[in-house]
């Protein structure tokens, strides 16, 4: 919860017109955007840069995001390094079909990622456009967030002194587990959550893609997916029960399950390689709304959390940047705060499409392996209209590229 401003300590209070709580993408991208409108902030960081800079995260970024980011000077090394992906593969019931979205829709997905996108937006936060970004701070707290003057305090890691930024805005970005998702009271928001009852067995191979695109393998024995990750490294995820230990799948374990469930007549073996990561992730969401409280604006999975069934989290994180920064450079500069006032609802019309088709896509690929006979047996059905129908094929498509609602 926001706390009454602390007394200073030995420095007085800096003063900055929004503090940015939290370093990925969301974060970055606000901070670039206020720069380049000559918006002065601060960004603060309880990691160090290496880490942030190194952590593994997702990696599909759809076209949308990536013209966005190109138009506010922020794509240049991603549009020059980033793999364009075009379609993906199902494999199902033995046998295996491609769905070339980038045909139904003309629009294609960029493989990019997190910790390059990061690593390129903190050197031209930091490095190029001289932003204030402060790594490696420790206890965090939110003061004053309702009233007209809040305030962010934090103890400077070198010397364990608490410092305390004033200012206008508070823009939270850090996450799931960070400090500004507490500070909005229960009465004023409403969180609401669905648990999938299932596990990923997230997986990082030191080995070549074993397929020029994405696999997502539907089987009983539950979901597997193969996701190229460069030309040396490959993603692959395995459906394993919710709160699955990853130290039950040995390497062994890990790779005749991944044949398993990703078998099919005429697909390439999977190129198997040093297991580098293994780490079970909870497949639930969760919405917040609003995703403000008096002088504070969530953004990213500090307000709103998507399992990575269909590779949505890093493209709504991106989202709400862009419309925050907007809003905030208007309100900071000309005092037109309509772009703050319409914040929250016009990011949580894209959440909310977004969740919806993440909780039907992992119907349609954890069905089968439920154990229900009717819950089955639709999931392939859905599956296969996916698959034969134009109409149907369209619709998922455009869903999947993040079409079908204003960027």
């Amino acid at each position: 919860m926001t706390t009454p401003t602390p007394l200073p300590g030995p420095h007085p209070p800096e003063r900055t017109p929004v503090v940015i709580v939290g370093a990925g993408p969301a974060g970055l991208t606000v901070g670039n955007i206020l720069r380049a409108a000559s918006v002065d902030c601060v960004v603060l960081e309880t990691e160090s840069r290496e880490y942030i800079e190194g952590r593994p995260r997702a990696g599909f970024l759809e076209e949308w995001a990536v013209r966005a980011l190109e138009r506010r000077g922020l794509a240049g090394r991603l549009l020059e390094r980033a793999p364009v992906h075009t379609e993906f593969e199902f494999r199902f019931a033995g046998g295996r079909q491609r769905f070339p979205y980038t045909e139904i829709t003309g629009h294609h997905h960029f493989v990019y990622p997190q910790p390059l996108l990061v690593t390129d937006l903190v050197r031209e936060y930091a490095d190029v456009r001289g932003g204030d970004i402060r790594f490696g701070v420790h206890e965090v707290a939110l003061h004053d967030i309702d009233g007209e003057r809040p305030s962010v305090s934090y103890l400077d890691p070198a010397t364990g002194e608490r410092h305390v930024l004033a200012c206008e805005f508070v823009v939270g970005c850090d996450g799931a587990r960070g400090v500004t998702r507490t500070a909005l009271p229960a009465e004023h928001a409403t969180v609401a959550r669905h648990d999938h009852g299932v596990g990923w067995l997230a997986l990082l191979a030191e080995a070549p893609p074993s397929s020029d695109c994405v696999v997502l393998g539907v089987h009983p024995r539950g979901f597997a997916g193969h996701m190229a990750r460069g030309p040396e490294v490959t993603r692959y995820y395995l459906e394993v029960p919710a709160g699955d230990d990853p130290a039950n799948w040995p390497d062994d374990r890990v790779w005749s399950e991944l044949h398993t469930r990703l078998a099919a007549p005429g697909a390439r073996p999977l190129t198997e390689g040093p297991l580098v990561e293994k780490r079970v992730l909870e497949m639930h969401n969760y919405v917040t709304e609003p995703m403000t409280y008096g002088r504070l604006y969530l953004a990213g999975d500090a307000a709103h959390l998507v399992a990575p069934i269909a590779a949505k989290g890093m493209n709504l994180a991106l989202y709400d940047a862009l419309l925050l920064a907007d809003a905030l450079s208007a309100r900071l500069r000309t005092g037109d705060d309509r772009g703050l006032r319409g914040y929250s609802d016009a990011c949580l019309r894209r959440v909310w499409h977004y969740q919806e088709f993440s909780q039907w896509l992992a119907e349609l690929l954890h069905g089968p392996s439920s154990g229900d006979p009717f819950r089955a047996g639709a999931a392939t059905a859905r599956l296969r209209r996916v698959l034969g129908s134009p109409a149907a094929a369209s619709t998922f498509a455009e869903l999947f590229i993040g079409k079908g609602t204003d960027h």
